[in-house]
């Protein structure tokens, strides 16, 4: 991505169709970056959740493409070759897998003009997105990792609790985002607690549960993964009722909603989506670049705030239902974790018994 004025839209075109297309891969340049790729896997190492998130992924998605990390492994990055590289971008730096997309002071048919003339040599064949998933598809596997260190330099426990989502193109992605708002998140260090919107965050807060809680939605081409990211610094007599708190607020929906907090969720995704919106003209090329690739078009802000205002309390219980009810969770544990339940609890708590 770059940015730049609108007299220089063309020679900034230009640039990226040249790198995309004519870049040389010296192997100066490959041992340079190698290094700068391994400097950055130290960095993400340190962040717990980024550590945590990549845990999940590799345990929910065994055996499949989303199980390996963004960066990759240590052993890939120092042996990847220069005709590793060449193979890679012949294979998926190809015209069906690309969008050009731009936003701002932008002059559209001159904008297309220069995209048809500085990328007519990207090759036209190879396989699609879709031809890429249907030849390997995702699998879910319902799953644990528990990493016990009783002397993290922070002595917190750091739990993920998930459950496989929907894909982009599911339509139950939007209402996932309403539970995903329902659900809410927390942070000590805000004075929000006990008076939150969010009766999962009422809870944390009241009882010292977690000092941070979070709740995510992402979509994948044909999957997703919906769940909560959490961590307690006293993990030894919180580590129980915290995951059974988490457990709890996610299956909840599938029995009991209040119309109230529904209506509450919808209001605060608008704000959240009419936000990233409006967040400039980078942010919305990159939008726009996205939604190409997740949808073969992009959604305007009216069709998202109506798909938005069409889900209820009905739709909430069904998707949660589909997604939820007595389903195999993926499940990680990273700190002192010799209190947090067995796996069979956790699967145990995607039901509840009722007459």
């Amino acid at each position: 991505s770059t940015s730049s004025m609108k007299q220089n839209l063309t020679q900034c075109t230009d640039v990226l169709a040249d790198i995309l297309q004519n870049s040389t891969y010296s192997e100066a340049a490959i041992e340079r970056e190698r290094s700068v790729i391994l400097r950055e896997m130290e960095e993400v190492e340190k962040q717990a959740e980024e550590m945590v998130h990549d845990h999940l992924h590799a345990t929910a998605y065994q055996h499949s493409p989303l199980a390996n990390p963004i960066l990759g492994s240590r052993e890939n990055v120092a042996s990847v070759t220069k005709a590793d590289l060449e193979s890679y971008v012949k294979a998926h730096y190809t015209a069906p897998r690309t969008v050009v997309a731009a936003a701002g002071a932008v002059d559209h048919d001159k904008f297309v003009e220069d995209v048809a003339k500085k990328f007519e040599g990207m090759p036209t064949d190879g396989q699609s997105a879709d031809e890429l998933v249907a030849t390997n598809p995702t699998t879910w596997t319902g799953s644990e990792v528990r990493m016990r260190d009783d002397y993290t330099a922070d002595n917190k426990l750091r739990l993920a609790v998930a459950f496989e989502g929907a894909s982009w193109a599911d339509p139950d992605s939007v209402a996932l985002m309403v539970i995903r708002e329902m659900l809410g998140s927390y942070s000590a260090d805000t004075g929000v607690g006990i008076h939150s919107t969010s009766e999962l965050a009422q809870r944390v807060a009241a009882n010292g549960m977690a000092t941070h809680f979070n709740t995510f939605s992402t979509c994948y081409k044909d999957t997703g993964i919906f769940g909560i990211y959490a961590e307690t610094d006293d993990a030894w007599n919180q580590a129980g009722d915290l995951s059974w708190n988490i457990s709890h607020a996610i299956t909840k929906n599938v029995y009991t909603v209040e119309d109230s907090d529904v209506e509450r969720a919808k209001n605060a995704l608008k704000v959240s989506t009419l936000a990233s919106a409006n967040d400039g003209a980078m942010a919305t090329a990159l939008d726009i670049g996205t939604s190409m690739l997740a949808y073969g078009r992009r959604i305007p802000l009216a069709e998202m705030f109506a798909r938005i205002d069409a889900v209820d309390s009905a739709t909430v219980k069904r998707v949660a239902e589909r997604f939820f009810l007595d389903k195999d969770p993926a499940i990680v544990a990273w700190g002192s974790t010799q209190n947090v339940p067995d796996y069979q609890l956790f699967q145990r708590r995607t039901f509840w018994l009722r007459q």
